[in-house]
């Protein structure tokens, strides 16, 4: 039997080493930056698949719904359930496409709502379904190219799934492929094709009709007519741009930051090679951090000799391969650094600032993949309160 008080030694181990900081309090802002540009009639459903891009799904969630959103997006069942399991009510869409009567029955279960995008699958549920009737949602493809039925066919498909038993349409929508680009073109003619569709199915803009929705997160930012009755926004709920020409719309906070611990400092000689493959030689006497995380913990290897982290508020140079433990950092222009100070890879010191997107610049990859590459053996902690819940506040206050 342990002899130490367990919970206050986890909450300090899971500081001892390396983690990731969530910061509710921007979150929370986040949430209400992008209320700001919506009309009062339009919902915002957050995404929080794959794990809250890295955030802690449930924490996430919790946090957002409180802010102001009412829907949430997942990419899969396992997703939903998660936030079922933690107490979460509100109605969630399952992005990703199912099949078998074993999800159907855990979407039954869990009151989830699947995404439908073809007759046959239409099918399937209309046979395999329980209830009375089940909330399902249409997936048209207006040019992404990826899930759901071509725009036109969209008649066929409404009408099919109107005739079959068991199913309720509870939202017609599509997903935009360009709209971060500076040329609207191929947005506005996904615009066009999603509302010619629409209407060919018979649907009044103005009168009753299911949910529609089309925007994602640059969609929602670059045109309100494309908001109708709800937008679906990951990346700008965690504090990110879809594209640097987006900066000015919103005013927003990261919501990640990595963090780590050094642990040890020592000198080396001119001539000494750092890490596997040598791929650094000291060229001076230097002062090298080991710093205690990796490529297991998410910090990609490719990052080696290009990535910089801060350390007291200064920026210190990666040395050296990336291992996957540890990386090693050059601070011989930081006095007398002890082990256990901290050191921040991602977010904010003073004032420097690293943001996932110089990660991304580097390894000419998107934010997206950089937030949603961190492993669950870093912690996620959370910091910050979350501001004011949506009735508390006029989002015309917010322009």
């Amino acid at each position: 039997m342990l002899s130490w008080d367990q919970s206050s030694s986890i909450a300090l181990m899971q500081r001892e080493r390396a983690w990731v900081e969530i910061d509710l309090a921007a979150l929370s802002h986040n949430v209400q930056q992008i209320l700001s540009l919506m009309s009062a009639k339009t919902e915002l459903m957050a995404v929080v698949k794959a794990d809250a891009y890295g955030h802690g799904a449930v924490t996430v969630a919790q946090t957002v719904l409180q802010s102001g959103a009412t829907w949430l997006g997942v990419a899969t069942i396992p997703e939903g359930i998660e936030l079922r399991e933690a107490g979460i009510e509100a109605p969630i869409l399952v992005l990703g496409a199912t099949h078998t009567s074993e999800q159907i029955r855990a979407i039954e279960h869990w009151h989830l709502q699947p995404t439908l995008c073809t007759p046959k699958q239409a099918l399937v549920y209309s046979e395999s379904v329980r209830r009375a009737t089940l909330p399902i949602h249409l997936k048209l493809d207006t040019g992404m190219s990826r899930l759901g039925t071509s725009w036109e066919n969209a008649v066929e498909f409404v009408q099919l799934v109107k005739g079959l038993p068991n199913l309720s349409i509870a939202s017609i929508y599509s997903h935009l492929a360009t709209a971060e680009d500076l040329d609207p073109t191929i947005r506005q003619q996904q615009q066009q094709r999603y509302e010619t569709a629409l209407r060919a199915c018979g649907y009044d803009f103005n009168g009753k009709h299911p949910r529609f929705h089309l925007a994602n997160s640059a969609g929602t930012i670059v045109d309100s007519s494309l908001h109708y009755d709800m937008v679906r926004t990951g990346l700008l709920l965690y504090g990110l741009y879809p594209a640097d020409h987006l900066r000015s719309y919103l005013d927003l906070r990261p919501v990640m930051q990595v963090k780590a611990r050094v642990t040890q400092v020592k000198t080396i000689q001119p001539g000494t090679g750092v890490s596997y493959g040598y791929r650094f030689i000291a060229d001076r006497e230097t002062q090298i951090a080991v710093i205690g995380i990796g490529y297991a913990d998410g910090v990609p290897r490719n990052l080696s000799n290009q990535m910089t982290a801060l350390v007291r508020g200064q920026q210190a140079k990666q040395i050296g391969s990336i291992t996957m433990d540890q990386l090693m950092l050059d601070v011989s222009h930081i006095p007398a650094l002890q082990e256990g100070e901290v050191v921040t890879l991602l977010g904010q010191d003073g004032n420097e600032k690293i943001l996932a997107d110089d990660w991304a610049n580097l390894l000419g990859t998107i934010s997206w993949e950089i937030l949603c590459g961190f492993k669950h053996r870093l912690p996620r902690v959370a910091v910050g309160k979350p501001l004011i819940k949506r009735e508390m506040f006029d989002r015309r206050s917010l322009r």
